[in-house]
């Protein structure tokens, strides 16, 4: 086993870069003009061959807005809940559609599918241009389809400075009080990306632009799949994955 690899014990899939929002706070900067999303066959080939030489505990799908393509993301919640794979999460903006016999039928298939933590994203940076009645309607359908739903809000600086998208953000969370949702951690906006560009002000003159989410390369813990098939230093449309494990070198 790649001794660079031996405590992986989570799969991450960035589903596509295609979004319905367009968030000022994004650390990947504007997603306009992306289509398109992770091949659904070679990501669930990936997650068996994965599973078979690790014990995997947890799964995640996210975008862009993962469910733009709802067929992709429950084929590859499908396969993680057969192979055992423990926390299956999808974090997603809750936009994907208008329409209530649509929501409604996406909300069953990720049930169905076995989602087991759904993470909706709500906060003032979402909401600047995303409607939050369909956001509403979805978190209702899926909590009517038995998935257990967290809010994950976006917070400028800290959770508890006072700055105006953070205020903005504490009034739609009370807007969503009455379906008890529970709050999860939420992000802190790092200076990256839209973030950089939009929100500078708000960020020290040398503040650190990496992610909060970068791994030590000497030690992997997750594998983070791109929505070209991307993943350490190759790609699954054309390589094994298992010969992209045993090959990486950081």
């Amino acid at each position: 086993m790649n001794e660079f690899i031996k405590n992986l014990d989570r799969i991450e899939f960035v589903v596509t870069m295609a979004c319905t929002g367009n968030c000022r706070h994004c650390s990947e900067g504007d997603h306009a003009g992306f289509s398109g999303h992770i091949d659904p066959a070679a990501a669930v080939d990936a997650i068996r061959k994965v599973c078979e030489r690790y014990r995997i505990k947890s799964l995640m799908t996210f975008g862009g807005e993962a469910l733009l393509y709802p067929e992709v993301v429950c084929a590859i919640h499908a396969a993680a809940a057969e192979l055992g794979i423990e926390v299956r999460q999808l974090i997603t903006n809750g936009y994907f559609s208008r329409d209530p016999a649509r929501i409604g039928e996406v909300a069953r298939a990720l049930k169905d599918s076995g989602v087991n933590d759904l993470l909706l994203s709500v906060d003032a940076f979402h909401q600047e241009t995303i409607p939050l009645e369909p956001v509403r309607l979805f978190a209702e359908r899926a909590l009517g389809a038995g998935i257990p739903v967290r809010l994950s809000p976006a917070w400028l600086v800290s959770e508890r400075d006072e700055n105006p998208y953070n205020l903005r953000t504490r009034e739609l969370l009370r807007e969503l009080a009455d379906l008890k949702l529970p709050l999860s951690s939420g992000d802190v906006v790092y200076p990256k990306g839209s973030a950089l560009k939009y929100l500078g002000e708000y960020f020290d003159e040398n503040a650190d632009d990496s992610s909060p989410y970068d791994e030590d390369p000497r030690d992997i813990h997750t594998l983070s799949f791109s929505p070209d098939g991307g993943v350490l230093n190759g790609n699954v449309y054309n390589t094994d994955i298992l010969d992209i494990l045993e090959d990486y070198r950081p």
